[in-house]
């Protein structure tokens, strides 16, 4: 194998809204409350996918108007919903690249917060290049941003190993050839490239 594709969210970076909205509500069930009423993962999703933030608070502005300023919290406030990356994560990305493999990524991120992970985030600048799904319009587990990223870097998926927090987005790299890791905590993201045979 010669490549290794990383995912970044939760991967690398560390995410989770609720660390901004429980300074903004009163207690976790509130919380839980807001995600579930405006459907916070399919209208984050839609983000990832290219829409604007302008235009995503509006529509969930209109039908949830009380909701509306959490949701402006969101994108203004973005910053507080990551966390300093993952040490060991960022260590096994340095690690493989020192070994001469080639290292990618691909993310379902904003077009319109990606800059600005990439000032929070240095260790973004160390990849030979990412695929960030806000700015094509298509996201994971969409078989075709794989394919967006075989055809712009020459990745031949046999030869690439995939790693991702989301089992959904694993399955559909293992359906296109690639070899995949289920990332569940940075500490055993090495042992499972090792079983893969990787160099770390």
């Amino acid at each position: 194998m010669n490549t290794v594709i990383f995912d970044l969210g939760n991967v690398l970076i560390p995410w989770e809204p609720r660390w901004l909205f429980r300074q903004l509500l009163a207690d976790d069930a509130s919380v839980e409350r807001f995600l579930h009423d405006v459907d916070f993962t399919a209208w984050n999703l839609a983000h990832d996918a290219g829409q604007t933030f302008s235009h995503g608070i509006a529509l969930a502005g209109e039908r949830h108007p009380h909701y509306r300023p959490l949701l402006q919290a969101y994108f203004d406030r973005w910053e507080e919903t990551v966390a300093p990356a993952f040490e060991e994560s960022v260590a096994l990305l340095r690690e493989l690249k020192a070994a001469g493999l080639r290292v990618l990524a691909l993310t379902n991120f904003s077009a319109e917060t990606f800059p600005r992970a990439r000032r929070l985030y240095d260790f973004l600048a160390e990849f030979e290049g990412i695929v960030v799904s806000g700015e094509e319009g298509l996201v994971k587990p969409d078989p075709a941003i794989f394919e967006c990223l075989f055809a712009r870097y020459g990745v031949v998926p046999r030869e690439a190993v995939f790693i991702d927090d989301s089992a959904a987005n694993v399955a559909s790299a293992r359906a296109l050839g690639l070899h995949a890791v289920h990332f569940t905590a940075p500490h055993l993201l090495r042992q499972q490239l090792r079983e893969l045979g990787l160099p770390v």
